[in-house]
């Protein structure tokens, strides 16, 4: 079974830390590294048909541009370390995304940010983090 290890990222400083903690390993095990960023997309909304086709639209012009903004920087990046990167994207529940990509991909590691770029909400409704932890069924690195 080949490694495999997922870092989530969300443009924040810790969520740097975390890609940065996860690209060392990654080259030193020589290791591919999934690079997820996951854009928080409630399932439950009820829109008349049209709303749906335009929402379907904000889905895909946000997925495109989390793409040129964020995921394909990164990997780029990576790849010019000689690091084995891909970049995933994915709307959901950030905690729950994560997990579900990991089991995709045959992550054995996910790593995190501690923090990541909204401490109003992780106020509210708890952070990604004790939630992967709790879900997670592979283990979780959470870089501070």
């Amino acid at each position: 079974m080949s490694k495999v290890l997922l870092v989530g990222v969300d443009c924040s400083k810790c969520s740097n830390r975390a890609l940065q903690y996860a690209a060392d390993r990654a080259e030193v095990s020589k290791v591919q590294l999934i690079v997820t960023h996951v854009i928080d997309w409630s399932p439950f909304s009820f829109n008349t048909p049209q709303e749906n086709e335009e929402r379907h639209k904000r889905r895909e012009a946000e997925l495109d541009r989390a793409h040129k903004e964020i995921i394909d920087p990164i990997v780029s990046e990576l790849r010019e370390k000689s690091i084995f990167a891909r970049g995933v994207i994915r709307h959901g529940h950030p905690a729950e995304t994560l997990s579900g990509v990991a089991e995709e991909f045959g992550a054995t590691n996910i790593i995190i940010g501690k923090t990541g770029s909204s401490k109003i909400k992780t106020q509210l409704f708890g952070s990604v983090a004790n939630t992967l932890v709790q879900i997670s069924k592979v283990p979780v690195t959470i870089v501070p």
